[in-house]
């Protein structure tokens, strides 16, 4: 028996773990990791359309005047994906706000090869329809991670 000077004795057992998350529902980090993904990737983007847009423009058909404007938008979309993903809580507003985003980019890109505002090639249209998919798939995913949890206010 304890007594206030003496402490009660410890009883072996296994350590306290962090709850599971329920099977088939997504980690309340899944936003959060795939909001960090999708600002690297678009970083990546941005600099390859910057860096390599003149040697891009002739395989692809995207003329430079494209490609250097959408490069600096992809690297400030970059770091404001970096800075939501950053939030301790990351605000449900700003997250839908990035849902939006890329499902709207999805649609430009899938739009834009049918049209007749750039010039492409067959491999930049190709080029346009993997980065279309792509979006989609962020796009599905954050959409994922905020509807399992993944976001606040």
């Amino acid at each position: 028996m304890a007594t206030p000077t003496t402490p009660a004795p410890m009883t072996p057992g296994p350590a306290p773990t962090a709850p599971r998350p329920a099977a088939g529902r997504p980690t309340p980090d899944l936003l959060r990791t795939v909001l960090r993904i999708d600002s690297w990737s678009t970083a990546a983007f941005g600099v390859v359309l910057l860096a390599g847009g003149s040697a891009l423009s002739g395989p692809l058909g995207l003329p430079t005047t494209w490609s250097v404007p959408f490069g600096i938008a992809m690297l400030g979309g970059a770091a404001a994906l970096a800075l939501i993903a950053g939030y301790p809580r990351i605000p449900a507003h700003l997250t839908r706000t990035v849902i939006a985003a890329n499902t709207l980019s999805c649609l430009a890109l899938l739009l834009l090869p049918f049209t007749d505002a750039l010039p492409l090639t067959t491999p930049g249209t190709v080029f346009l329809l993997i980065g279309a998919a792509v979006v989609a798939v962020f796009a599905a995913l954050e959409y994922r991670g905020y509807c399992g949890g993944g976001r606040t206010g």
